[in-house]
């Protein structure tokens, strides 16, 4: 048995179908789920044999008043409750433990998967699908493992049951065994609806969502924008459609759940009444007819087990492909080789925009279009394949450790996690006190910490909600900056700041810069005037580069009118967050 921990590896996930992947986290607590089988298994039959021993009791101790026989008879009735109760207890307490690990297992599979990922996660999956597979699918693919214990129990109680049956009427025992497979003939149909209906809703919630979680970090530009009607708007129709999925899997599952507790009490009542017709002919004795009773009724209880399991197995199938479909995805195809990077800081090339960053410079991007800029620094930070050159070698071939430790695309819309300012832009290094007072005075920062009540000791909440959207962008530069990499990539990373900050911010960069390799995309003439290479994209590509800002000004009349406040082409920026708060 290997159980897992907070801090152990969750192994390697089976990939190739839902079933397997459930298997496998059976496979990896062999021990316990043994147990949980067996226990499952005599507790089941402990159940069985309680109605065998009250049918001694009555025929051996009560009907020929035999007090001796009698009294041995209750005390191994009570022997076996007492013994059931036991194994009851610990067969519960087994299964949970069988389903937390396969709840904590799964959790740390997809925990795993998504930093993997990376920065592919957004590219590849909604975040509201990760959100969903770690609020609900996890709880349901453990729920599913139920079948270990009182699945197997149920039907190896379900064959015992039989057997005494046998032993008693032929013809009780042959209607019971015709019974239990006519109702999965009626449960089967059902069954198959329900993944289907299950899946549906599964795919839609996850959509949905994500679509929480964009207006929620949108709220405030939607607002400045006046879109948030239209969008709410959107999310009840959205909401609306789903809530009408949930009627259609909560039909199918009533319908399951009634079969449950409705088909094992047929059994009951016919049987019962047959076994009463026998035993009114002299069939059957007294005890007998109380046996029967007792075996059918406890024959409720496996067969709703059965059917219940059969459910969990569907619900869970359903989680565990959105599971298996999210750890398949594979990162992008950057950093897989094993070539050392450069020793000593090189050029980086990317020829796909003809863009060229020496090291030791600051060199800004400038296009009418953002998101071209951003392409150029995703290929040159290793984030998306690319024919991107470091020094001598392919960027791609670089080992992506290597990549990651030297290089660093410090995205300006990056999360901002919740916990104390020293710690949330301290990374995975603890600062002293002369390091985080020199980054926010290069981010101008500084009045942040200052009007925080206990300093950089004060607490953020989670994506820096107690903070406004320049002072949240100024936080992700102070953690840039003390991460102090070879090479910053920085796009836009003054957007969101009023034209005096911005200003500190250009001017303090490049002091507390000079020397390393430093690359900033954006449109602001005080930070583009601060650049040693200022290249000019047309459609993602170079049409123009020049020796710092007043060059290409002098020179290219589309970067002049891109820059000047006020251009014809100003309006193809996106709205500064300060300006729509």
């Amino acid at each position: 048995m290997t159980p897992v921990d907070a801090y152990g590896e969750p192994g390697t996930p089976d990939r190739r179908s839902p079933g397997r992947y459930l298997w496998w986290l059976l496979a990896r607590q062999p021990g316990r789920a043994a147990a949980g089988a067996v226990l499952g298994t005599v507790w089941m039959v402990l159940l069985a044999l309680s109605p065998y021993v009250l049918a001694r009791a009555i025929d051996d101790g009560l009907v020929p008043a035999d007090t001796t026989a009698l009294i041995g008879w209750v005390a191994v009735l009570l022997a076996v409750g007492t013994l059931t109760a036991w194994v009851s207890t610990m067969r519960h307490r087994t299964m949970t433990r069988l389903r937390m690990d396969a709840n904590l297992r799964t959790v740390k599979v997809v925990v795993d998967q998504t930093t993997r990922l990376g920065a592919a996660l957004s590219r590849q999956t909604a975040t509201g699908e990760v959100a969903t597979i770690g609020i609900s699918d996890v709880q349901q693919i453990s729920q599913s493992l139920t079948v270990v214990g009182p699945g197997v129990g149920a039907a190896v109680g379900f064959g015992v049951v039989a057997v005494l049956l046998l032993a008693v009427s032929p013809l009780l025992s042959v209607v019971v065994l015709l019974g239990v497979p006519l109702l999965a003939v009626v449960v089967g149909p059902l069954l198959g609806r329900l993944q289907g209906a299950e899946g549906a809703y599964r795919e839609q919630q996850g959509e949905l969502t994500a679509r929480i979680a964009d207006l929620a970090g949108g709220l405030r530009v939607l607002g400045g924008l006046g879109g948030k009607e239209l969008f709410a708007d959107a999310f009840r129709l959205r909401s609306r459609e789903l809530r009408d999925r949930g009627y259609r899997v909560g039909a199918v599952t009533s319908w399951l759940q009634a079969l449950g507790v409705g088909g094992p009490s047929l059994f009951l009542a016919v049987v019962t009444w047959l076994a009463a017709r026998m035993a009114a002919q002299g069939e059957l004795t007294v005890g007998e007819l109380v046996s029967v009773y007792g075996y059918v009724a406890m024959l409720v209880l496996p067969v709703s087990f059965l059917l219940e399991c059969g459910y969990q197995i569907s619900r869970g199938l359903v989680a565990a492909r959105r599971v298996v479909d999210f750890v398949s995805l594979e990162p992008d195809a950057t950093g897989a080789g094993a070539v050392d990077a450069p020793a000593e800081p090189s050029v980086l090339r990317d020829p796909a925009s003809g863009v060229e960053v020496r090291p030791g410079a600051l060199t800004a991007l400038v296009s009418a279009r953002p998101a071209e800029s951003a392409a150029v620094l995703d290929r040159l930070g290793g984030f998306t394949a690319s024919e991107a050159t470091w020094g001598a070698v392919r960027l791609d071939e670089v080992a992506v450790d290597q990549v990651r430790a030297r290089i660093l695309l410090a995205d300006h819309e990056a999360d901002l996690f919740a916990g104390p300012l020293r710690e949330v832009v301290g990374g995975r290094e603890d600062r002293d006190e002369a390091e985080i007072r020199r980054a926010l005075h290069t981010a101008v920062a500084q009045d942040i910490a200052d009007a925080l009540p206990d300093g950089p000791d004060s607490l953020l909440e989670a994506q820096g909600r107690n903070l406004s959207g320049g002072q949240r962008q100024r936080v992700r530069l102070v953690r840039a900056l003390l991460a102090d990499p070879e090479v910053l990539l920085l796009p836009e990373p003054t957007s969101a700041l009023d034209a005096h900050t911005e200003a500190a911010v250009a001017e303090r960069l490049r002091t507390a810069r000079s020397g390393r390799t430093t690359v900033v995309a954006g449109t602001s003439p005080l930070l583009l005037a601060r650049a040693d290479t200022v290249y000019y994209l047309v459609d993602g590509k170079v049409a123009a580069v020049g020796a710092g800002h007043q060059a290409l000004l002098a020179d290219e009349p589309g970067y002049r009118r891109l820059v000047s406040r006020g251009g014809e082409e100003d309006s193809v920026d996106t709205p500064r967050e300060e300006d729509v708060r």
